[in-house]
């Protein structure tokens, strides 16, 4: 108890600092609107191309889309299994915890949407907040929060957590209770943004790319034109003239229509194609280039011309995006689960890798094979073992674990049995 009155403590000597502060939801609608202070406040600057990158901003670029979607789904599609350490052995417990953590954390949320809400909130803005709602030594809830409405503030070597709700009223919730889930370059509070320092340039570029591209398509994808006149024309002929040309020659509905000219008009071409231009070579560049950023292979999110140095096969590249770029994400997820959960090393969770190569009947077939003891042995898994992962009901003989040395010991004392048989066998 004591501990939790120097937390409130500090609470109300910081109170006025937190008066200062814009409340979140007010930031939010300002930065939409543009405000160069609060997109500043925010993380959300403008870029080099005189874009403003922010989480919203940034998930309109298709790159910046699926890395996210990638990161999130492949995080959300593995199950996390509760287990028990009892004298030096591990098994498999189904308590509550469970249900909360593969199938409903609280009741307006599925935990895959939890869990893909938790990759991209670190992915868009470094941290991902998750609260523990208890009920004595239980855990009934695991509520999600935005993390623009969580406020992080270091006291010694504790965290104090402000959590503003949709109508801006505060409340504190002690760290005990909040699954902080960092991402890289967590500095003991908050954790590097991608989109703020490692995409910040290339989203901005990305987003420059976008808009003239679409201004491009808009005018016809046609280049820019003069039209020269033999003689002198007034300003409102000139206007006139402008206007009408854009009204039947501009726009994509507009391309193809012929163009027609009198009084010794002519049309010179003045503007580059997007060919001269490079603009496909840049779009290119940028989505290898955010995923680079992101951590994620390019050939990943789309971008088929790249080639992988992960090895071929759906398989090698599967354990190349485990190990560089989902690995890490498991690891804090884990950790910060079982710091939190249960505060000691047993139970514990721990994430069912295995269940990515579902769909990959071959890389799964031989990952089962080798499980329960295949050609090379031992095994480490029962017959039964892999049928439940398969939901397939038991079959008699299944619980063995297969031992290479056991088999081939059977095996001598079958072929004795054998010669001693028909050493005795009469002719």
């Amino acid at each position: 108890m004591k501990k939790d009155f120097e937390i409130f403590d500090v609470l109300e000597a910081t109170e006025h600092w937190r008066e200062e502060q814009p409340r979140p939801q007010d930031a939010m609608t300002v930065v939409r609107s543009g405000d160069p202070q609060v997109i500043a406040v925010l993380g959300g600057e403008r870029s080099a191309s005189g874009h403003a990158v922010t989480p919203d901003t940034a998930m309109r670029v298709s790159a910046v889309y699926a890395a996210v979607r990638l990161l999130a789904g492949a995080v959300a599609s593995i199950p996390v299994a509760v287990y028990r350490e009892h004298d030096g052995e591990r098994e498999s417990i189904s308590p509550d915890l469970w249900w909360l953590l593969n199938e409903q954390p609280i009741n307006n949320w599925t935990a895959a949407s939890m869990w893909e809400w938790v990759i991209k909130s670190i992915c868009l803005r470094g941290d991902g907040f998750v609260e523990i709602v208890r009920r004595g030594a239980d855990v009934k809830a695991l509520r999600p929060h935005h993390p623009d409405l969580v406020q992080v503030q270091r006291v010694a070597d504790s965290l104090l957590y402000t959590v503003t709700d949709d109508t801006g009223v505060s409340r504190p919730v002690h760290q005990d209770d909040m699954l902080h889930f960092a991402g890289f370059g967590f500095n003991g509070t908050r954790s590097m943004s991608v989109i703020q320092w490692a995409g910040f340039q290339s989203i901005g570029v990305a987003l420059a790319a976008d808009t003239f591209s679409a201004s491009f398509f808009a005018n016809g994808a046609a280049p820019k034109h003069v039209i020269k006149s033999p003689g002198k024309m007034r300003d409102e002929q000139v206007e006139q003239l402008r206007n009408e040309y854009k009204k039947k020659y501009a726009g994509a509905n507009n391309a193809g229509t012929p163009m027609v000219l009198t009084e010794g008009l002519e049309v010179q071409e003045m503007s580059m194609t997007a060919g001269d231009a490079q603009l496909l070579e840049s779009r290119k560049f940028q989505v290898i280039d955010i995923a680079r950023a992101f951590g994620v292979p390019p050939h990943m999110i789309g971008a088929q011309e790249t080639t992988s140095s992960w090895g071929s096969g759906v398989e090698q590249m599967t354990i190349g995006f485990v190990k560089f770029a989902l690995q890490p994400y498991i690891t804090r997820i884990r950790q910060e689960l079982n710091r939190k959960l249960f505060r000691r090393a047993s139970p514990f969770v721990e994430h069912r890798m295995e269940a990515l190569m579902a769909g990959d009947s071959k890389a799964e077939g031989e990952y089962m094979r080798q499980a329960v003891g295949g050609s090379q042995g031992p095994g480490w898994m029962t017959i039964n073992e892999i049928r439940k992962t398969k939901n397939l009901p038991p079959i008699a003989g299944g619980n063995v674990l297969y031992r290479p040395e056991k088999a081939s010991q059977t095996e001598q004392k079958g072929k004795a049995n054998d010669e001693t048989a028909g050493a005795t066998d009469p002719q």
